[in-house]
């Protein structure tokens, strides 16, 4: 469990970590982490995978309700010598911040809460209250300087943040699209928004698909399945990145620049002209379960003014063989094939004029939240991603959090950092993490909406 080892101070030190700002509100100074720093040394981060252990998850009595997955004991794979327990309990878990005075904030779109959670609970488990109730869809949150920042499904809005309190709330953005939207018939795969805020006080926002697969959406006034900016000081929001499916992992790294972590697309169509397989005919505009479970790639790219990431014309394919059963497959910088459903002959949107994507993970990963922080040797500096893991693929994708190491403006390869959720078998015992993030006593917090449970990482 946590103790409070004078984490308050810390806290309030490194509350800029997190931040934003909106339409008609000066955003105040923020500090962001690797600015004015030297650039990472090239070999940054561990040379190889590090070897996890399967270690138990350490849990209080008091945090075990009924019919509850940690009735019984259950573990986790960590790096060898770390340990993993659980903080503390919240129905639907989903993305942090942590506030100036020392207290961690965690959303939960399902109870339409932002709750406060303190480590001075009784037994070193954490006191929790809820700040905001009665939100619609909370998801990403923020803090600049006093001001917490709350992304709801139709809106943005900001507080002021004093003696564990938020009061004072204005409207940054609104009329965001979600099922409320006319057009949709009250229904919206991708409502919920993440945001985060940019060296220069520009702030970010994402807005998701409303579907799996809608070319609709490019076309939407608002824009969808993109990242919106408002430029700092305020003033109207602005298409970032479009061709976003669902950029809900949205993060600025060290050096200022924005990454979106992409949760891509199912049951695509296989899209070349070929049998695959054991096929004995072509198999083109069919959905192969075994080309769709490792079909398209999710995204991991650094976003620029005006970049497209594609979607939905264009697929990111890690095949090292494009279309071969049984390829190799290379997740740096994947190329892009066009979708046979929308853009059967290139004509409609070249995706060789795309620049790939600086990373990806395999499909159906999910990919939902992201952060930049460091974390102990062998790790050092880098991203974490909490992938869901699949609903339809055979054998299931597992849920993790995974790690990137990040160097001189880019990131690395892809590997497991916390796993264990997912049986051999493909069957799991409850937990799949949404978002994980280096909390300022480094220590690594993952959230987990499925076990509805806060886990502390901790190494040696």
């Amino acid at each position: 469990m946590l103790r409070n080892r004078s984490m308050g101070a810390v806290l309030l030190i490194a509350a800029a970590m997190v931040a934003g700002c909106g339409v008609g509100v000066t955003p105040p100074s923020v500090t962001v982490p690797g600015t004015g720093s030297a650039a990472p040394s090239a070999d940054q981060g561990p040379a190889k995978p590090v070897p996890l252990q399967r270690v138990p998850i350490t849990i209080a009595p008091e945090l075990i309700g009924a019919d509850d997955p940690f009735g019984g004991q259950q573990f986790a794979e960590v790096p060898q010598g770390w340990s993993i327990s659980v903080f503390a309990r919240l129905n639907g878990a989903r993305f942090p911040a942590w506030a100036p005075d020392g207290a961690l904030l965690v959303s939960s779109p399902k109870e339409g809460s932002v709750v406060r959670f303190t480590a001075d609970g009784p037994g070193g488990t954490a006191r929790q209250s809820v700040l905001l109730p009665n939100l619609k869809q909370p998801l990403g949150l923020a803090f600049a300087g006093d001001v917490l920042y709350v992304a709801e499904s139709n809106a943005i809005r900001a507080y002021d943040y004093a003696g564990g309190k938020a009061t004072n709330p204005r409207t940054i953005a609104d009329d965001l699209p979600d099922a409320k939207s006319g057009d949709l018939g009250g229904t919206y795969a991708h409502a919920l928004k993440n945001l985060v805020i940019g060296q220069d006080g520009s702030f970010y926002y994402s807005v998701g698909s409303t579907t799996n697969i809608s070319v609709e959406d490019r076309d939407a006034n608002p824009e969808r399945a993109v990242i919106m900016r408002i430029p700092p000081g305020g003033g109207k929001a602005e298409v970032y990145a479009r061709g976003v499916r669902n950029g809900t992992g949205l993060a600025v790294a060290p050096d200022g620049a924005v990454w979106t972590a992409v949760n891509h697309r199912d049951n695509i169509l296989y899209p070349f002209d070929k049998p695959f397989g054991s096929a004995a005919s072509s198999s083109r505009g069919q959905v192969v379960e075994e080309y769709v479970r490792d079909h398209p790639a999710e995204q991991l790219a650094k976003l620029t003014p005006g970049r497209d990431l594609g979607w939905p014309y264009c697929n990111s394919d890690p095949d090292v063989e494009p279309g071969e059963a049984g390829t190799a497959f290379d997740f740096t910088t994947p190329a892009f094939t066009p979708d046979v459903e929308f853009n059967a002959d290139g004509k409609k949107f070249d995706c060789a004029a795309l620049p790939v994507s600086e990373q990806s993970m395999p499909a159906h990963s999910a990919p939902l939240g992201m952060d930049f922080g460091t974390l102990p040797a062998p790790f050092g500096e880098g991203a974490v991603v909490g992938l869901h893991g699949s609903w339809n693929a055979t054998p299931p994708r597992a849920p993790e959090v995974s790690f990137f190491p990040y160097a001189n403006g880019n990131l690395g390869p892809q590997q497991t950092i916390v796993g264990g959720f997912q049986n051999a078998d493909g069957s799991r015992w409850g937990g799949r993490p949404v978002a994980a993030a280096v909390g300022p006593d480094k220590i690594l917090y993952v959230f987990d909406d499925t076990a509805n449970a806060i886990y502390r990482v901790t190494p040696p």
